[in-house]
C-alpha cells in the first residue's frame, strides 16, 4: 500500500457541533516521553522530533489533535509542544483536550478534580496551548458514580465562552443520558478495539443514533495501553495486513473506522514513519470477507 500521498481527507468526515473533522486525527499522549506513556521513569521525547510530527500531521491533513495537561514527561508538556510547533493555529484545527484527571509536577496522580477544580483545569489548558477558548473539552471520569455535578460546573464554563463543545470520556451508557439532560455532547471517548465487550459495541452503535461521535483510544495499543502496540496480534490480523502490505497496527485502524461513519480515531505516536501508515490507514478498504475474519475475532476475544 502505497502511503506517500496519502492524507486524513482519505477517512472521511464528521461534525464535532459545527466543527468538521476528518476521521482520522491524531493523539498527542506519546509525544512527551520514549516508553511507556505515564511511567515514572520514562526518558523525556526529542523536543524536535515532536514538533516535526505535529507539523507534519498538519501537512497530511489531520485537523482533530486530541491532548491533557496531564500529558506531559520530566521536561516535556503536550499541550506546550502543540503550542510551539502549530500556533497561530489553523483555521480547521480541532484541538479536543481531556479534564478530570491531574498530576503533580513530579507526574505522581492526583484525585481527580472536583466540579471548583474543573476551571483551574480548563484554565490551564488554555494557559499551555495559547487559546482564549478550547474546541472540545472531554469530561474524563472512572466509575459509575454521577456526573452530573461535574458535567455542570463544564456546562457553566461553555456558557461563559471557554468552551465551544463538550464530550464525555472513560464513561457507561447512563452516563451519557445523565450529560445529555444538562447540556449537548458532540462525543464519547472510550476504549475501543478488537475485542471489545459486547457492551462498549453496543454503546458504540447507540452513539451512532444519536448522532455523537465514537472516538476510541487504544485502538492500536490494545492489550498494550500506554505501553503502546499491542504484540499479541491474531495470526488471521497478519494474514489481513499481509493481503494489504500493510501492517497489523493499520489494519486495526482500519476495522476501527469501519465501524460506523461516527467513529474517529485519534492514534498517537512520536514515529514520523508510523504517523504517515497512520493516517494511510484511513483510506484502506477491508472487504466483506475481511471484515467477516476480523469481525469473528473481535466477537472470539471479548
Amino acid at each position: 500500500m502505497t502511503t506517500e500521498t496519502i492524507t486524513a481527507a482519505a477517512s472521511g468526515s464528521w461534525t464535532l457541533g459545527d466543527l468538521a473533522v476528518h476521521r482520522i486525527g491524531f493523539g498527542a499522549m506519546r509525544l512527551t516521553q520514549n516508553g511507556e506513556a505515564f511511567a515514572a521513569d520514562a526518558a523525556p521525547g526529542d523536543r524536535r522530533r515532536a514538533i516535526s510530527v505535529l507539523r507534519r500531521a498538519i501537512e497530511l491533513g489531520v485537523n482533530h489533535i486530541d491532548t491533557a495537561a496531564f500529558y506531559f514527561s520530566s521536561l516535556r508538556s503536550a499541550n506546550e509542544l502543540i503550542n510551539r510547533a502549530l500556533a497561530p493555529y489553523p483555521d480547521d484545527l480541532v484541538i479536543t483536550t481531556k479534564v478530570g484527571p491531574g498530576r503533580n509536577p513530579s507526574g505522581e496522580w492526583l484525585p481527580h478534580a472536583t466540579p471548583k477544580q474543573l476551571r483551574g483545569q480548563v484554565e490551564e489548558n488554555l494557559r499551555q496551548l495559547g487559546r482564549d477558548h478550547l474546541d472540545v473539552v472531554n469530561l474524563r471520569i472512572v466509575g459509575t458514580d454521577s456526573i452530573a455535578e461535574r458535567f455542570g460546573a463544564l456546562a457553566e464554563l461553555r456558557e461563559a465562552g471557554l468552551i465551544r463543545h463538550l464530550g464525555v470520556s472513560n464513561i457507561r451508557p447512563h452516563h451519557l443520558a445523565e450529560a445529555q439532560a444538562i447540556a449537548p455532547v458532540v462525543c464519547v471517548q472510550n476504549m475501543y478495539g478488537i475485542g471489545a465487550s459486547p457492551e462498549q459495541e453496543e454503546f458504540l452503535r447507540t452513539c451512532g443514533e444519536q448522532g455523537v461521535a465514537f472516538v476510541p483510544f487504544y485502538s492500536i495499543a490494545g492489550t498494550g495501553r500506554e505501553a503502546g502496540a499491542t504484540t499479541d496480534d491474531n495470526s488471521q490480523v497478519h494474514a489481513v495486513a499481509r493481503a494489504h502490505g500493510v501492517s497489523a497496527a493499520q489494519i486495526r485502524l482500519a476495522w476501527t473506522l469501519h465501524r460506523g461513519p461516527h467513529v474517529l480515531a485519534i492514534p498517537g505516536t512520536g514515529n514520523p514513519a508510523h504517523l504517515t501508515q497512520n493516517v494511510a490507514a484511513g483510506a484502506l478498504g477491508l472487504s466483506e470477507d475481511e471484515l467477516t475474519v476480523l469481525g469473528s475475532l473481535h466477537h472470539e476475544a471479548v
